[in-house]
């Protein structure tokens, strides 16, 4: 049994990795700060289901902690051996990158940076990194490999997740970490962030009100149901494991359903999943926007064994089971 801390365990992939982590043996801290990036009853509410998981008795810890803080990862870090560190932990999304970038090279740069840090003081060998599907900047035609040039994000959270990947790849060859980059394409399913495409659209579905859709519909997006992310996730810690401990390794894996699909498309398949029709209202491109996104899986499909099981059907149907007794507790006077 190994102790494991995932960083931005409260958040939406978080709380589903600290659920499959338990389910599988091991003891888990999960560590978040509970900010206010979105609604922190979202979060409150994935720690009380974790802590009423099957699994999660006697081995699941929560630890209210910022990255930012090198004292309190310190703490952290002194109070007991960990044997790997999941780092999920940032401030998410493009659009807000670009009003707040300081913001997001404080969390995102700064906050990885104290982690491996950490790591490299207390001899934790084995880090998972959570990275971005957009380190691959606006490119126009996929899939996307890992041996792709990521020299041109084109948005400040693009550039941070690209930061991340290079501090990580320099303290493997300096301290001899085993380390996993693992660039996620577009995460859905049950518990999915509220500022995320899939939730926003279905609320405001719900609600009767105009979903914004900028383009012409046609961009395209790799959607990754959670449970074959946290597959992914698990799959690269367990590789990590069975190399040379004397050895320091930092590979990058692409995680994505290799299935694009047009925004267009989505919104027609949510309409079918939620039994709501949509009002479109259609706005300019964003700064910050790729018109495709698209995994090349093959590295990850031969090294690590990941092998997508959800497709966007199916999984958006898992979505609405989810979604649409919340909206009926709300409206339910």
């Amino acid at each position: 049994m190994a102790h494991v801390i995932v960083t931005g365990g409260a958040g939406f992939i978080g709380s589903h990795l600290c659920a499959r982590l338990c389910a599988d043996g091991h003891r888990v801290t999960c560590f978040d700060n509970l900010d206010d990036f979105y609604d922190p009853a979202i979060k409150q509410d994935n720690l009380q289901q974790l802590h009423q998981h099957p699994s999660a008795a006697g081995q699941l810890t929560f630890y209210q902690g910022d990255i930012r803080d090198l004292d309190t990862l310190q703490q952290l870090f002194q109070a007991e051996p960990i044997d790997a560190i999941i780092h999920l932990a940032a401030r998410a999304g493009v659009r807000p990158s670009i009003e707040q970038t300081l913001l997001y090279g404080d969390i995102n740069v700064q906050g990885t940076l104290n982690l491996l840090e950490c790591c490299r003081q207390y001899h934790v060998q084995q880090f998972v990194f959570g990275s971005s599907s957009s380190v691959y900047g606006a490119r126009r035609q996929g899939p996307f490999a890992e041996t792709d040039d990521v020299s041109m994000p084109v948005s400040p959270y693009a550039a941070t997740k690209r930061a991340g990947e290079l501090f990580c790849h320099t303290y493997a060859h300096l301290y001899a970490m085993r380390i996993a980059c693992l660039r996620f394409f577009t995460v859905y399913g049950p518990g999915q962030r509220p500022d995320l495409a899939i939730h926003k659209f279905a609320r405001l579905m719900s609600q009767g009100e105009a979903l914004p859709v900028y383009g012409d519909g046609s961009s395209q997006r790799d959607y990754t149901y959670v449970d074959d992310i946290v597959d992914g996730i698990v799959r690269a810690w367990s590789w990590l494991q069975q190399g040379p401990t004397d050895q320091g390794i930092c590979e990058i894996f692409n995680l994505g359903g290799s299935h694009p699909v047009q925004l267009r498309d989505l919104i027609h398949l949510l309409e079918s999943a939620l039994g709501h029709q949509a009002n479109l209202d259609w706005q300019p491109m964003q700064p910050g926007d790729v018109p495709i996104t698209c995994a090349d899986v093959k590295k990850s499909q031969t090294v690590l064994g990941f092998d997508p099981q959800i497709d966007i059907e199916t999984g958006l149907q898992h979505f609405a089971a989810w979604f649409l007794p919340r909206v009926s507790s709300v409206s339910t006077p």
